[in-house]
């Protein structure tokens, strides 16, 4: 059965952020395509250090459970979601602390995969919290999945985030979005894009 990862980025495991994802998820599944929501948690997260460890073992050198958990699961999942709260206009310290070093060290597990990423704000800052996620999907060659509007939902609390009935409706019409291009690609007879070996240029003489 397919499988679609779900992040969840915020320190509340239920709060506006969850309840966007759990939008989200629902549609999933009425579309016989599984979920499942990872709550990333209070604890500190180790950054990105840039050690280049990673490219000796072909993972962190810091082996937390967190890491090591979501490591495992998106190598079985076909599609991921990333979820975050705004803060000061961009996402979550931690879950970026996170991103950095899963895309760094096992980039090779998600390339290709459908991918989207979902925001929660009590006002404003959506945006560029928005753009900042899909930067980890799209220097990574993996499909963004659209919505009907930016994937955002408004609200200071869980309660208040249920009352969003657009928002509810764009993680809806996300859910089934992603549910279709996985599946489209799942039974379509084309390769994927054959990827070239990396150039890397720089610009210091």
């Amino acid at each position: 059965m397919m499988k679609v990862l779900l992040i969840n980025g915020s320190p509340h495991k239920n709060g506006c952020t969850y309840t966007a994802l759990s939008e989200v998820a629902k549609a999933l599944n009425n579309n016989n395509v599984e979920s499942e929501i990872i709550h990333i948690g209070m604890k500190p997260i180790q950054g990105c250090i840039a050690c280049g460890k990673c490219y000796e073992s072909g993972k962190c050198a810091f082996a937390d459970d967190l890491y090591n958990n979501l490591y495992e699961k998106i190598q079985e999942a076909d599609g991921i979601i990333v979820g975050s709260p705004v803060y000061y206009a961009g996402p979550n310290g931690s879950l970026c602390a996170l991103l950095d070093r899963l895309f760094y060290s096992a980039s090779r597990f998600m390339t290709n995969k459908p991918a989207a990423a979902v925001v929660s704000c009590r006002r404003g800052g959506a945006s560029a919290t928005f753009d900042r996620l899909n930067k980890y999907f799209t220097i990574n060659q993996m499909p963004v999945v659209s919505s009907q509007y930016w994937n955002s939902i408004h609200g200071n609390t869980a309660e208040e985030a249920k009352q969003d009935l657009e928002g509810l409706q764009i993680m809806r019409t996300l859910g089934n979005n992603m549910a279709w291009m996985i599946k489209t690609m799942k039974n379509s007879n084309e390769k994927l894009p054959q990827r070239e070996e990396r150039v890397a240029t720089n610009f210091i003489r």
